[in-house]
């Protein structure tokens, strides 16, 4: 298995594919066994495409906490320098997106160019939705109410309309979090994420982000508020947005997106 020493920890990682390098951050409980991922995405065939598991998740060491958004940086920075990767595109998903700002923040030369999807800077320009709040419900409704935050379409109205598709995401939520719950360390390192999220602060320093970037959000979506993508836009040098027509996992309903992303990163 490819895992890697990358200061303290051992990360595991994945790699494949060709063209210019992307270090792909994914989002809260990312783990590269899940059968939906970076690896299966469009962007394994039309980059060097690098995933990794962050610090308490997946197969990646779960050291003692406090996590901080610094160390999930300064993490993506020693994987880099182990893998021998000086500089290279950056795509943060949701929380990857945050850690992504700290990257960029605190490794302004590592980064070509900066893709940020469904994300938040927190303090005054927003926060992302709460989620360590939903770790309070029982896994069913906690599975319901993401349904609806991920895409705000999903009023009660059209749960009732459409019970399969509800049964079905209900379902695949649950599988998906049961498979890998009896880990060691596997509900401490999720609860560790979660806390350092809250702390998440980079609206005051966007302004020091110098890698051309690109912000992604979806007009749905009640997790990461389009109106949030707005002003972090708004708030790094040179910024472009682009608002996609689906909710917290638009590059999966609008099929524009992901040849929008992958064409905006092979800008010269």
């Amino acid at each position: 298995m490819p895992f890697i020493q990358a200061g303290s920890i051992r990360i595991y990682y994945e790699m494949t594919g060709n063209g210019h390098r992307l270090l792909f951050i994914n989002g809260t409980g990312g783990d590269l066994r899940n059968p939906i991922g970076p690896m299966q995405s469009p962007l394994a065939k039309q980059f060097n495409l690098l995933a990794y598991d962050q610090r308490g998740l997946g197969q990646t060491d779960k050291p003692a906490g406090p996590y901080t958004m610094r160390d999930y940086a300064d993490d993506a920075a020693r994987l880099l320098n182990a893998v021998g990767w000086q500089s290279c595109h950056v795509l943060g998903y949701s929380f990857g997106g945050m850690v992504a700002q700290e990257f960029a923040i605190r490794h302004p030369g590592r980064v070509d160019r900066l893709v940020l999807c469904v994300t938040s800077p927190g303090g005054a320009g927003g926060a992302s939705y709460p989620l360590h709040e939903l770790a309070k419900l029982g896994p069913e409704e906690r599975a319901r109410r993401a349904m609806a935050l991920a895409d705000l379409r999903r009023t009660p109205e059209w749960q009732a309309a459409h019970p399969e598709e509800v049964s079905q995401f209900i379902g695949q939520s649950l599988a998906a979090e049961r498979q890998h719950a009896d880990e060691p360390g596997w509900a401490e390192g999720r609860a560790r994420q979660l806390d350092a999220r809250r702390g998440h602060d980079t609206f005051d320093r966007l302004d020091e982000i110098r890698a051309p970037t690109l912000i992604c959000g979806g007009r749905y979506d009640g997790i990461a508020l389009a109106a949030t993508q707005e002003r972090m836009a708004a708030r790094i040098p040179g910024a472009e947005l682009k608002i996609f027509e689906g909710g917290h996992l638009f590059v999966m309903q609008d099929r524009s997106a992901y040849p929008a992303i992958m064409d905006w990163l092979k800008r010269d």
